[in-house]
């Protein structure tokens, strides 16, 4: 898979509290996207998410705002929650966030109406001691590998 640095929101970004990407797309004026081909945002684990003391949650946000900062008129494009322990819906399971995990989330079609000038990622961090690295990137849906590798069954000697 291609990834332009241009749209790259995070590159092995280390998280321990509520951060934005370290990039964020200026889209120069209020633009409509996800119409015509669709669009998503992969988010890739580097470093696993920290569980130790059980109360660790971590959320992903897509979404626009009206600077570059991320601080004014943000709107909520996409969300993901993985939550440590028992999640609760519609939280998945923190155990998830390994190394070589990936998710995505999609962007839906908007109208020029509900947007902003600058779209970025924002991690949102809970509990005690909330670790993890990531990479985030914007792409085409049709260019997400959709492919998963299984470890084999056998051996070679």
């Amino acid at each position: 898979m291609y990834i332009d640095g241009q749209t790259q929101f995070s590159e092995a970004q280390a998280i321990t509290t509520t951060a934005v990407g370290t990039n964020v797309i200026d889209l120069s004026q209020d633009r409509s996207i996800g119409n015509g081909e669709p669009l998503a945002v992969v988010f890739s684990v580097d470093v696993a998410a920290d569980q130790g003391t059980g109360d660790e949650d971590y959320t992903f946000d897509v979404e626009y705002a009206s600077n570059a900062a991320q601080s004014t008129a943000r709107q909520l494009i996409g969300r993901r929650i993985f939550e440590s322990g028992t999640p609760t819906a519609p939280a998945q399971d923190a155990n998830l966030l390994i190394p070589g995990f990936r998710f995505v989330i999609p962007i839906p079609p908007t109208a020029l109406s509900e947007s902003e000038a600058f779209i970025g990622i924002r991690y949102v961090t809970a509990g005690t001691t909330p670790t993890i690295t990531m990479t985030a990137f914007l792409t085409l849906m049709s260019m997400i590998d959709a492919n998963i590798s299984y470890p084999d069954g056998y051996a070679i000697q």
